[in-house]
């Protein structure tokens, strides 16, 4: 959408559904999620700020969604699902290097720390009573925190 000329502009032309849309810290691209390709599901792509040179960066197995371009801008933090267990994820922005930090049940919604070091994400606990949970967990993934909320 033009702010200047309230135009809205259609950057993809797909009959699938392509969602989760989120720029790049230079706004040259956009990282989002399609099922285009109908194998296996969504996928994660990438496409020039102009809706050009549309091209997929998922391959691995299950399904990729909600990614997220780091502040620094070399990698992209997703969520997977992969036979019934979900996972958050980062990779190169050009998909190669794929790394699952977190594991957890209903694991969803990835986001950057602004220093692109750590991720928080929202998960759920299958026998808690709470409805979900945010958590922190750094790049390496071996350190994880549940943010409790104040009361």
């Amino acid at each position: 959408f033009d702010l200047y000329s309230r135009t809205l502009t259609a950057l993809t032309q797909h009959r699938s559904i392509d969602t989760s849309p989120c720029s790049s810290p230079d706004g040259r691209q956009i990282v989002f999620t399609s099922d285009r390709d109908r194998e296996g599901g969504e996928q994660i792509y990438v496409m020039d700020v102009n809706g050009g040179n549309v091209h997929r960066i998922s391959f691995g197995e299950g399904k990729y969604s909600q990614p997220v371009w780091s502040p620094r801008g070399d990698l992209i933090a997703f969520t997977k699902q992969h036979k019934g267990r979900f996972y958050i994820g980062v990779m190169a922005t050009d998909g190669t290097g794929e790394r699952l930090i977190a594991e957890a049940y209903l694991a969803e919604a990835p986001d950057w720390a602004p220093n692109g070091r750590y991720l928080i994400f929202t998960r759920e606990e299958k026998s808690s009573r709470q409805k979900g949970q945010l958590v922190m967990v750094d790049l390496t993934g071996h350190h994880q925190l549940a943010i409790k909320a104040s009361e």
